[in-house]
């Protein structure tokens, strides 16, 4: 008999080579139905493999995010089977599951796929899956894989089978398809229910260009048709937010080809945008001690190779800048941190500056591939909403919980009202692949529990998900359509302070090393104006809109009263602006709902005659007519209600 532990800590036992099928059925039939995946002893787990000894498990649903891995990773499988069929002799690169679905990078020779295979390709994934075939998990020789897959003349499998450990391969099959594979999977196939292929996409083979160019086939399955349907109703509306068609309409940036791709262009009313988000976050900065300071766009090449950035992102950064000086290298900036390192060396510290809170508004640079490009959230060049907060190891429980006082502030006052978050913790079973004592993870990894136990913030937990120098604490958030994005992240560092040998006196008149932490509450400027643009479709909140009045005079001849009340707002810092085309008030109405501007002001012979206007909000909700004066006091006490209020 072994010992099994269940997540809330309870203990049952079974016979050895029990499988997480079988515990789920002696819990509940219907459980046993749902279960796609699980974890054993934090290892991924197929729920039809055994286990030998005792073990903690847990099971996963759809609704969770390794159940649909597992269920997407078999769909995976399962569109090569299909291609298999349908374009004999195709070979087969990776096929992992993603975020939503899943890919197979596949090479069908003569045979060029096309947008009109995408019917048939469905029609078959379906029809295999229907025949409720068991996915099979074997273990393998590394000669017996090799010959296998060299055989079928699987070059590409044989050549990631060359580098594997020998007593480490495992194959997949199901029917007449057999995979090189770690796993986990479902079952079998019967839970996929609904198929989409998606699109077609080049890729070379390991993403190296002077490799074969293999076709990705991207597909995405589900265990209902209405999943399915909902799905794509969702991605429509996507295409409708998109940010860079939003920001094209809105004439809030820019790309140009001569300036270069990935390096966007702030045009007047996007940058006027970035700057209230940017001084929104300085004013509640400024409440909790944050020093703004400014580094350069550049650094030795030295800086970062001390403090280990140029090894991490020396072939993502743009190649070094040669000086007249021989032998002296610089580079653009790919982070901020070692900038601030410098900073806090700049003067001898004592414990009695600690915290010491440095924040910078920091333009970095790395140059991402074409190919990985995409509006504002993949770019070459962004800027972080840095800061980085140097402390003793008992001051960074309090630290934590400013920080999350500050990211809950921003949620709130841009209605990201769903989110979650997650702690990611050390494995301890692999100390020695972190660097820091074990006292010093465990103050930190107790300091930011029990910082969110105290915010009663509910945050996943997840074992070996730390960096080698620090736990951290992550934010996803949901925006108005269920996507997520990540947003807001807090680390703890132990591996900077050591590696610029950063020291303070403590109050034992001793050297000691502060903590680092890394804290970005926007991420980048240009990512977080883009998850806005599309979480928002655009309707900024009053505060932040880039126009947030627009007079609409009836005719002509009151043209100088609606340019007059515009002046009267803009008195009252209120941005407004004059739509005096020729055209009936109707049209003019319906292309400002399109500008999404917050508010429209209406102007006639009766509103000029009493210094009125008609207010009509976004949407077409009618507010009456009222007093200038009255509408700017309104304007002006919405936006104080939503930005000027104290950080609690």
């Amino acid at each position: 008999m072994i010992k099994i532990t269940f997540p809330d800590n309870s203990v049952r036992e079974y016979e050895a080579g029990v499988t997480p099928y079988d515990i789920a059925m002696s819990i509940s039939p219907r459980l046993a139905q749902d279960v796609l995946a699980a974890s054993v002893n934090d290892q991924e787990w197929d729920i039809s493999r055994p286990i030998d000894g005792d073990a903690t498990i847990k099971l996963f649903k759809w609704d969770d995010p390794e159940g649909k891995h597992a269920f997407w990773h078999t769909s995976a499988h399962l569109l090569a089977e299909a291609l298999q069929e349908l374009f004999p002799g195709t070979k087969f690169g990776i096929g992992p599951a993603i975020e939503n679905g899943f890919y197979y990078d596949v090479d069908t020779g003569d045979v060029k796929l096309t947008d009109a295979d995408f019917t048939k390709i469905e029609k078959k994934m379906l029809e295999l899956a229907q025949r409720k075939v068991d996915v099979v998990r074997r273990d393998i020789s590394k000669a017996d894989a090799l010959k296998l897959f060299g055989e079928r003349g699987e070059e590409y499998k044989c050549e990631l089978i060359s580098e594997l450990e020998d007593g480490t391969i495992t194959t997949y099959t199901q029917g007449n398809f057999t995979d090189l594979c770690r796993g986990p999977h479902i079952a079998n196939t019967a839970p996929i229910k609904a198929v989409k292929v998606m699109s077609l996409a080049g890729a070379y083979w390991r993403g190296d260009e002077t490799r074969h160019q293999l076709t990705r086939v991207y597909g995405i399955t589900f265990p209902k048709q209405k999943m399915l349907t909902e799905y794509l109703q969702l991605l429509e509306e996507a295409k409708k937010r998109d940010h860079r068609k939003l920001g094209k309409e809105m004439e809030l940036f820019a790309f140009s080809a001569n300036v270069g791709a990935g390096l966007p262009l702030w045009l007047p009313k996007g940058a006027a945008l970035r700057d209230r988000l940017e001084q929104f976050l300085r004013k509640i900065q400024k409440q909790y001690g944050y020093q703004q300071v400014i580094t350069p766009h550049i650094g030795n090449k030295k800086l970062y190779v001390t403090s280990g950035h140029y090894a991490k992102y020396g072939k993502d950064s743009f190649q070094p800048i040669h000086t007249p000086e021989e032998g002296e290298e610089y580079l653009l900036k790919p982070m901020n941190c070692p900038h601030h390192c410098e900073i806090f060396k700049a003067f001898p510290r004592s414990y009695r500056d600690l915290p010491l809170r440095l924040a910078e508004f920091g333009t970095v640079y790395r140059y991402e591939q074409s190919g990985e490009l995409h509006g504002l959230t993949r770019v070459r060049g962004f800027t972080q909403d840095d800061a980085h907060i140097f402390c003793a190891p008992d001051q960074i429980k309090d630290e934590f919980l400013k920080v999350m006082d500050i990211i809950f502030y921003i949620f709130k006052a841009l209605k990201f009202d769903n989110f979650e978050a997650q702690i990611s913790l050390r494995d301890p079973a692999h100390k020695e692949k972190y660097i820091g004592t074990d006292e010093n993870w465990h103050l930190a990894e107790t300091a930011i529990i029990e910082a969110c136990e105290e915010k009663g913030l509910k945050a996943r937990k997840e074992l070996g998900e730390a960096a080698f120098y620090g736990p951290k604490l992550d934010f996803m958030v949901k925006d108005a359509i269920g996507r997520r994005w990540q947003l807001g992240t807090i680390q703890v560092d132990y591996n900077l302070p050591e590696r610029f040998e950063l020291e303070y006196t403590g109050s034992d008149n001793q050297k000691h090393r502060p903590v680092m932490i890394h804290r970005a509450p926007f991420g980048s400027m240009e990512r977080f104006v883009a998850v806005l643009l599309e979480h928002t479709a655009g309707k900024f909140p009053l505060w932040l809109a880039p126009e947030q009045v627009i007079i609409l005079p009836i005719s002509e001849k009151f043209n100088d009263y609606a340019y007059a009340v515009a002046k009267q707002l803009s008195a009252d810092d209120i941005r407004a602006v004059v739509d005096d085309r020729n055209e009936k008030i109707g049209r003019k109405i319906r292309d400002n709902e399109l500008r999404r501007i917050p508010y429209m002001a209406i102007v006639g012979e009766k509103e000029a005659q009493n210094s009125e206007i008609s207010v009509r909000k976004q949407g077409g909700i009618d507010e009456g007519t009222m007093k200038v004066t009255t509408f700017a006091e309104k304007l002006t006490r919405e936006v104080k209600e939503m930005t000027n209020q104290e950080v609690n």
